[in-house]
């Protein structure tokens, strides 16, 4: 890695095309470009959306109007649209399709004559997401991307925001290198994305011609069969197994273009800037604390031990535009940031269980009749047959006490049961697909990100600006004073 020059200086008249722009992360890297570095040329947006006045509007509803862009409201005032309009065009599109799906062809020779970074945020990050949809946005759509980059003409580097779990529950220290096809990550045999397309197609038929087929049931038939599919390969769910295939595909055809995959982990929310504790939607982990607050989970499953790697949302973005200024215009040159902190700043499961009761024993949620909440020290479940056992006592066997006295009541309690059984379904599955990160033996190595965090602090403007380093954090501080408080005011309703 050559000596790292200004990273504000980097940004100044540059063209950036970034996709996903309604996304959480996007958002936050928008604002943050907006905010540090007005001088910025240009920010071309892709929104999915049908035309460029809804695209602009879905921007502006779903990024400017949150508090997210606060800090920016307060510095331009009324002239913030002025401002936006100058720098930023949302352009109608989706990532799924050639072209990223942008059918105005001026705007799109516009775009290949000006950009010069572009950074690919879209993906759908559902667990359990329907195979056909996974893999069209997160491994062909890496694929559309990659070709509108090659067709920019001053294109010095293609950012792809990947995941650190790519590697799958592989246990251990897990490298920063590159996966590829012909080397596929465990020991994946016989997997070729050609043939998981044909799949996909050959199933949507097959369910076509069913007659008893509905929305619903194809649905759910889809994503059944991409964790099929990503647990006969080695991956937990269909969500990283898609997220791999589409870096195999980047690094198979990537050509001459400058490559930076940044694999962050659990991202939570904004450790400092704009301002502490912005968050959107219940992410990940954020399920449980939003449970526990409220008074609705009586136990956590999870092995108080295993380290679980989260991230602010601020640093990811941080490292991303570090990583621009560090690689752009390095012909050929692929690299890996994983942006994490089980390595250097490691966290352990049961530390965010002991900062939850801290909080939410302190700062009460007041329910619905004005109640507070009392939070008690919940039982934790140290192994998925303690789970079970659990489960079990307190849920299978009542229900199956239900369905006898239902039969018995000539199904006087259908509506009951059903129901219930509707909820512990739910449960199940979604133990089954979070299992991976609650027992995880994975730590990640950031050895390329400790180096670049040591460039960026040479420069003592870019050290303030663009922060990224998961030592400096104190993560009971963090929690109970920047996460749990941003939880409840961003999210709990």
């Amino acid at each position: 890695m050559d000596q790292l020059d200004s990273i504000l200086g980097f940004l100044d008249s540059k063209t950036i095309l970034i996709t996903g722009a309604t996304g959480f992360l996007a958002k936050i890297f928008v604002e943050k470009i907006l905010r540090v570095q007005p001088n910025v040329k240009k920010l071309y947006l892709l929104v999915r959306a049908t035309d460029a006045k809804s695209a602009l509007q879905r921007f502006n509803t779903e990024a400017v109007d949150k508090d997210l862009f606060n800090c920016l409201k307060a510095k331009y005032g009324t002239n913030l649209q002025s401002f936006l309009s100058e720098k930023v065009t949302a352009v109608a599109g989706d990532i799924t399709y050639e072209n990223l799906g942008v059918k105005d062809s001026s705007l799109i020779e516009e775009m290949w004559g000006n950009v010069d970074v572009v950074v690919n945020v879209a993906a759908t990050t559902n667990f359990d997401e329907r195979y056909d949809v996974a893999l069209a946005l997160n491994t062909f759509g890496a694929k559309n991307v990659l070709n509108f980059a090659a067709k920019c003409t001053n294109i010095k580097l293609l950012l792809h925001v990947s995941t650190a779990y790519v590697a799958g529950e592989t246990p251990g220290l897990l490298l920063e290198t590159p996966y590829t096809l012909g080397k596929a990550l465990n020991g994946a045999h016989g997997l070729d994305i050609s043939t998981e397309k044909k799949i996909i197609e050959e199933k949507l038929k097959e369910l076509s011609y069913d007659d008893k087929s509905t929305h619903k049931s194809i649905t759910l038939a889809m994503k059944e069969l991409g964790i099929q599919r990503a647990n006969k390969f080695g991956w937990p769910n269909t969500y990283v197994f898609t997220k791999a295939l589409g870096e195999m595909i980047l690094g198979q055809l990537k050509g001459n273009i400058p490559l930076v995959i940044l694999r962050p982990t659990i991202i939570t929310s904004t450790y400092k800037e704009p301002f502490p504790g912005w968050v959107e939607g219940v992410r990940t982990i954020d399920s449980l604390a939003a449970g526990y607050g409220k008074g609705k989970l009586s136990c956590f499953l999870g092995d108080p031990e295993s380290v679980i790697d989260v991230i602010p949302a601020d640093m990811v973005v941080n490292a991303m535009i570090a990583t621009m200024a560090a690689h752009a215009n390095q012909s050929s040159c692929q690299i890996i940031y994983h942006v994490g902190s089980s390595v250097s700043n490691p966290l352990k499961y049961k530390s965010i269980q002991q900062s939850g009761y801290e909080y939410f024993s302190k700062h009460p949620w007041i329910n619905k009749d004005g109640k507070p909440v009392i939070v008690s020290e919940v039982k934790v479940l140290k192994s998925m047959a303690s789970f079970q056992r659990y489960f079990a006592l307190r849920y299978l066997l009542p229900l199956q006490g239900l369905h006898v006295l239902n039969s018995a009541l000539c199904h006087a309690f259908n509506g009951t049961y059903t129901n219930l059984n509707s909820k512990i379904r739910f449960v199940l599955r979604v133990v089954e697909l979070y299992k991976p990160y609650l027992f995880s033996k994975s730590f990640f190595d950031d050895m390329n990100t400790m180096k670049l965090c040591q460039q960026v602090r040479e420069n003592e403007v870019d050290a303030n600006v663009f922060y990224f380093d998961p030592k400096t954090i104190k993560w009971d501080v963090y929690f109970e004073r920047i996460h749990f408080p941003g939880l409840v005011k961003h999210v709990f309703k």
